[in-house]
């Protein structure tokens, strides 16, 4: 894991990919506790019999499911200290290009492409990559922006 200690410390590091975290598996437990909490239960998630039915076999994680992941991962990845607090601002562009199926296994890329000041500290903007183990697309890209402030 990389340690990022104070606002000097993550300028120097924009335009840097950051790490990866480890292997991750997707059950249908999760996928089903997700559908439950968001109300999203399309079938193509929750239903293993009718999904397997489907070019894809069997049934894929929602594509917000992956995207929720981040915080989780990003934790495995980098760590932010020196700052009195950061929040998630939003993000700018999300894409799914492939499915994920149930019962594989992904892991996470972080970049910090971008840094600018905001008054009191920075917004950085963080390209977040999903891979899928033995896949050849990525599962989900998404450009996070957060903010650091140094109190």
């Amino acid at each position: 894991m990389r340690t990022i200690s104070g606002l000097d410390e993550l300028r120097r590091a924009e335009g840097e990919d950051l790490g990866v975290s480890d292997w991750y598996e997707v059950t249908q437990q999760a996928v089903d506790d997700f559908a439950a909490v968001t109300g999203d239960h399309q079938w193509i998630h929750v239903d293993p019999e009718r999904a397997a039915q489907t070019p894809f076999g069997g049934t894929i994680a929602h594509g917000y499911y992956t995207l929720s992941l981040s915080p989780m991962l990003s934790d495995q990845i980098f760590a932010l200290e020196g700052f009195a607090f950061a929040i998630n601002y939003g993000l700018n562009k999300v894409r799914f290009p492939a499915p994920l199926p149930v019962g594989r296994r992904i892991r996470m890329r972080a970049r910090l492409s971008a840094l600018e000041d905001v008054p009191g500290g920075a917004q950085m903007t963080l390209v977040f990559t999903f891979e899928l183990e033995g896949g050849d697309k990525p599962v989900c890209v998404a450009e996070e922006v957060a903010r650091v402030y140094s109190g």
